[in-house]
């Protein structure tokens, strides 16, 4: 069991915040964010910053993860309003790069993907200027909900691997899986080979370096380019435990190494999230 945080995990807000008003804007067009939903560590940043993750089809998932604090049940019917709302906030927001993401629907015959490739299209014609990435599920393995996401012409696709072969069967819900998770990836080039993806891993879970390499290895072979390495957090005593805080020399090789294997943006940091800085990331590659 790991001890008390470390220093290096202590997270401060920019002095210059502009989070009030993010916050106000949000709460305005009810737009979730995935800040919120799921109690990320680098809320008061990328608020303090301007900028926000968008979470589409509601904050309730159908899946329960072990590592995750979004709540899990029942949702409610998708919101047919909500893509242009996305869309009104980015614009109000002046956002440049917006990140969209969602719950697991697998209450819909489609996981969502249509409502998904809605708010892309609703932000590619309200804030035409601005990168959208969409941080998608994995749809049940759905070529056809892959299409529909891909078609919508989002600038970057990313799907989370999240943890090592060994652990995905206690850390994620028994309905995810690695090589779906794989076959996920694989399939949005297969679809679009110009289309820039990317996943990423939470370090700490229990995992060895062995384990790491051959996620690493696995996530290039079926193309991706971006790949984002964090330590794992506890949100609540609900989740399950950190076994291990990594120092950030180690997330420091990590990144030299994940460059090694070709990887061409690596973003790897005991507070690095998928969607954490990630208009730099895209920008670096």
């Amino acid at each position: 069991m790991a001890e008390r945080k470390p220093d290096w995990l202590r997270v401060s807000v920019p002095s210059s915040s502009a989070f009030p008003g993010v916050d106000e804007a949000l709460r305005r067009w009810r737009v979730g964010t995935v800040c919120r939903s799921a109690r990320c560590p680098n809320l008061p940043t990328c608020w303090g910053n301007g900028t926000a993750t968008f979470m589409v089809l509601g904050e309730v998932c159908t899946r329960g993860c072990a590592f995750c604090a979004v709540a899990h049940g029942r949702p409610a019917p998708p919101d047919p309003d909500e893509p242009e709302r996305v869309a009104k906030a980015a614009a109000e927001l002046g956002l440049r790069y917006v990140v969209l993401t969602s719950v697991d629907r697998d209450d819909l015959p489609d996981g969502g993907a249509d409502h998904f490739a809605r708010a892309i299209r609703a932000l590619r014609a309200e804030v035409p200027h601005a990168t959208v990435e969409a941080l998608i599920p994995d749809f049940g393995g759905s070529r056809e909900a892959l299409e529909a996401v891909v078609g919508a012409g989002p600038h970057v696709v990313g799907h989370n691997l999240e943890t090592v072969r060994r652990l995905t069967p206690s850390v994620r819900d028994r309905r995810a899986g690695y090589d779906r998770s794989l076959a996920v990836l694989r399939t949005l080039k297969d679809l679009d080979p110009g289309l820039v993806t990317k996943s990423s891993l939470l370090l700490g879970l229990g995992e060895t370096d062995e384990e790491i390499e051959e996620a690493l290895g696995d996530l290039r072979a079926v193309g991706v380019e971006v790949v984002v390495l964090g330590q794992y957090l506890r949100p609540t005593p609900r989740q399950v435990p950190v076994r291990r805080y990594v120092p950030p020399e180690e997330f420091a090789r990590w990144e030299t190494r994940a460059r090694g294997l070709g990887f061409r943006a690596v973003v790897a940091s005991p507070l690095a999230r998928t969607s954490f800085r990630a208009a730099e990331t895209f920008a670096s590659r």
